[in-house]
């Protein structure tokens, strides 16, 4: 059998040149290339300046429960601990004193400071400066105490001596202030003006629902924090005896007749004649968790600041994906970061590790240098026979 050369044309040698080009240079086929960069997240659709007017404001979607209608506090706030996206807020950052809610802010400051099993012999000069009708929780001067008495003392029977006393070996009561005026302002709470760090009325001591949930979202942050303000009942040392004490956040013991919130986490609850009853409350159902600040009820007597915390968890726990957030509890500073950072994309945005993402470049490489090698031959087959045809060879 004769073998049959096809004829030596420049369109054949061109075609072939082809080939090797396609296969050996670099082609966007040949090697993964870098994916652009992704523009900047959009900033999130809610507005910080929403929260700032006056008033109730809510984004109900489609099957979103209606708002409680049973609130009468002169401020409050519902958000997700975990996003800090603020669901519902009425009158957000309306200033109003604080009461005990305030100890909060006090312990988000001290408590890095402090050593929890160190033991402290109180003076009497230390609780000298406790208002008249403060709580207390029987901190006696001359006897020891150890700091994570005085913290319990603090979150569970809201102790205002305790508070005292923490204060001086945080470096003094208006270092106190000075560093929980600091440490506010650091986490994007401009409502809150410290005088007293015990959360005692004093003229011109403020802050605000919105305030207030920041503090309770950095609070559960602290594991310590988070402990501490979970604790329904503890005892307190006397000597060589002690007595038992329990939260007064009526939503996590179920005490004087108010019903314990299922999976209540607890934080801080205030009240003084002046403030009102407040109170700040997490609560977690689920993968969710979140956070509500209640001021000033003027409805329902002393434990509607409860009753009205409960209703809007409850709400909170059924509107969540069903509302668009109305603002945010994260300081603008950490806000804008969080809209900036790129968006996931190609393997990332699946979730692939780099190896993973390696091997599906290299896998594409080879998918494509075939199919276009094979396009190739079949080119060049086509063009040959016609050559062939043309010179009258059969």
């Amino acid at each position: 059998m004769a073998i049959r050369y096809l004829p030596r044309s420049s369109s054949v040698r061109t075609a072939a040149l082809t080939i090797v080009a396609l296969v050996l240079l670099p082609t966007p086929f040949a090697a993964a290339a870098p994916a652009e960069p992704a523009p900047p997240k959009p900033v999130p659709a809610y507005s910080s300046t929403l929260l700032d007017r006056p008033g109730t404001h809510a984004k109900p979607g489609a099957r979103a429960p209606a708002l409680p209608a049973d609130i009468s506090a002169l401020s409050w706030l519902v958000a997700d601990a975990r996003t800090g996206e603020v669901l519902a807020a009425h009158n957000a950052h309306r200033q109003l004193p604080p009461a005990s809610t305030l100890k909060s802010l006090f312990a988000l400051t001290a408590l890095p400071h402090l050593d929890a099993a160190a033991s402290h012999k109180v003076s009497g000069s230390e609780l000298s400066g406790v208002g008249d009708g403060s709580s207390l929780v029987g901190v006696e001067a001359g006897r020891s105490y150890r700091v994570s008495d005085l913290w319990r003392g603090v979150f569970l029977s809201s102790g205002n001596d305790a508070v005292h006393v923490l204060a001086k070996l945080n470096g003094g009561w208006q270092q106190t202030v000075l560093q929980m005026r600091a440490k506010a302002r650091a986490l994007g709470a401009r409502d809150t003006h410290v005088v007293s760090p015990d959360g005692y009325d004093a003229a011109g001591q403020v802050s605000s629902a919105f305030d207030l949930a920041v503090f309770g979202r950095a609070g559960l942050a602290d594991p310590e924090f988070a402990r501490y303000c979970a604790t329904a009942v503890a005892r307190f040392p006397h000597g060589n005896w002690s007595y038992p004490i329990m939260n007064t956040n009526r939503l996590l013991t179920g005490a004087d007749g108010v019903a314990r919130y299922p999976g209540l986490i607890g934080i801080k609850n205030g009240y003084t004649s002046h403030a009102g009853h407040t109170l700040i409350s997490a609560a977690q159902r689920g993968n969710r968790t979140l956070v509500v600040s209640v001021m000033n009820p003027q409805e329902g007597g002393g434990h509607a600041v409860y009753e009205e915390a409960r209703s809007l968890l409850d709400w909170g726990f059924k509107a969540a994906g069903r509302v668009q957030p109305v603002g945010s509890l994260l300081p603008q500073s950490e806000l804008s970061r969080t809209a900036q950072r790129p968006a996931p994309t190609g393997q990332d945005a699946l979730g692939l590790q780099s190896d993973d993402s390696d091997w599906t470049a290299i896998l594409l490489v080879g998918a494509g240098s075939a199919i276009l090698l094979a396009g190739a031959v079949v080119v060049i087959r086509r063009r040959a026979a016609r050559l062939y045809r043309s010179s009258g060879r059969q």
